[in-house]
């Protein structure tokens, strides 16, 4: 078929008979004419696409500022799945999301317009336990790869269960975000089937203003202690950086926890000012904490008012979350939903809460369940659903992704 490109056959398979296919023969007769110099004109000037980089030892979208837009997609793998359905698989993605974040559209996208403009485009893939079952790899699991325990604030709903796979897809433009999910997800059918879709929002500023603090749906500062995304920190965020070696096949990547809470934002917003600081312990103003002036002020939590009370309440969300330990510190990088609401409630809003550490039962459990135990946002907050994922090492040129893991 010389001269006649994938997309050509296709489009004239789908068309063909009839009006349909005349219309090909006159659209493909428009295109092979010569323009004339009327016709012409001046193409603007093309500024080079906006893009991370997909190749190398660690995925992106971990350590990268937040984009504004993101989609979470959980998938399962069929039934029967084998070894080698994970190598189909991972093949397929690896070629597609290397294309896709070079503002190139995969092999099968009859839409490659919108691969052009990627908007920094990041896509992250990550496995549960479940790929690790159909792999044949069960003995080679990172212990910390299974259900969180149980927390007593939990209401886990059904729609969002673990799955054996998980796609992080985040961008500046929420339309780069869903042309990558839909190539992704109808190029992995029938190796994989999508369960469930968490779609989120940050302040789109944050994309020409790196740094900017993100507020939650509350108004609250989200996020603000963090561990340094490059240098003494890497043993916090990244499998194999610290004294522990890497579990089998994943040096290079680290691990995701991502949990869905639910806001009621009706009561919240009979709270007054005064009574929400207090529940979070900082300023929703500066995000400083209520003994402090600055975001990143110590909080002094031994002050107390004139009457005696402490400043900081014992079980504001601040003091809770705070670490115990030095290990006790892990990467957010959350993001805001606001659904639609089912027929007679006003609001469907909420967090989804994202973060990223090398072992989740050493540094995101012991946090968890301090809240859990005594938290004041959890009179307006309940998490729904809760997953642990492995995210993957990069894929070196040539490589497929998990291609260390599966052989």
């Amino acid at each position: 078929m010389d001269g006649v490109d994938r997309r050509t056959v296709l489009r004239t398979g789908l068309l063909a008979g009839g009006v349909g296919a005349a219309a090909v023969a006159a659209t493909q007769l428009a295109s092979n004419r010569e323009a004339t110099p009327e016709e012409v004109a001046p193409s603007p000037p093309q500024e080079p696409p906006v893009t991370l980089p997909f190749r190398g030892p660690r995925q992106s979208g971990v350590i990268d500022e937040p984009q504004p837009f993101a989609a979470f997609v959980g998938l399962d793998l069929p039934k029967h799945a084998t070894r080698q359905t994970c190598r189909r698989l991972m093949r397929v993605w690896t070629d597609d999301i290397e294309r896709l974040m070079a503002a190139r559209g995969p092999l099968t996208d009859l839409e490659p317009e919108l691969a052009a403009v990627p908007s920094r485009l990041s896509i992250t893939v990550a496995v549960g336990a479940g790929f690790y079952a159909a792999a044949g790899l069960a003995a080679s699991r990172p212990s910390w790869l299974a259900p969180l325990p149980a927390f007593a604030v939990d209401r886990l709903e059904p729609d969002w269960p673990q799955t054996d796979l998980l796609l992080q897809i985040r961008a500046d433009s929420p339309v780069a975000v869903a042309h990558a999910q839909r190539r992704l997800v109808v190029g992995a059918d029938p190796l994989a089937v999508q369960r469930w879709v968490q779609r989120g929002f940050r302040e789109p500023l944050t994309a020409t203003r790196p740094g900017m603090p993100f507020r939650n749906l509350l108004g609250q500062v989200d996020g603000t202690v963090q561990p340094a995304t490059h240098g003494p920190d890497d043993a916090l965020i990244w499998l194999g950086a610290g004294e522990a070696p890497a579990p089998t096949g994943l040096a290079g990547g680290t691990s995701l926890v991502i949990r869905r809470i639910a806001m009621n934002l009706d009561s919240w917003d009979e709270v007054d000012r005064a009574g929400r600081e207090n529940a979070i312990g900082r300023r929703l103003a500066s995000g400083a904490p209520l003994t402090g002036r600055a975001e990143s002020d110590v909080p002094d939590l031994g002050a107390t008012d004139e009457l005696g009370f402490p400043v900081i309440d014992p079980v504001s969300h601040m003091r809770r979350a705070m670490p115990a330990a030095p290990h006790e510190r892990i990467l957010r990088a959350p993001y805001s939903y606001d659904d639609a609401p089912a027929p007679g409630h006003r609001s469907n809003s909420g967090l989804v809460f994202v973060s990223f550490q090398a072992d989740p039962v050493r540094q995101f459990v012991p946090i968890q369940r301090r809240l859990a135990d005594a938290d004041l946002l959890n009179i307006w907050t309940t998490p729904v659903s809760s997953g642990v994922y492995a995210v993957l090492p990069g894929a070196e040129a040539g490589e497929d992704l998990a291609a260390a893991l599966l052989g």
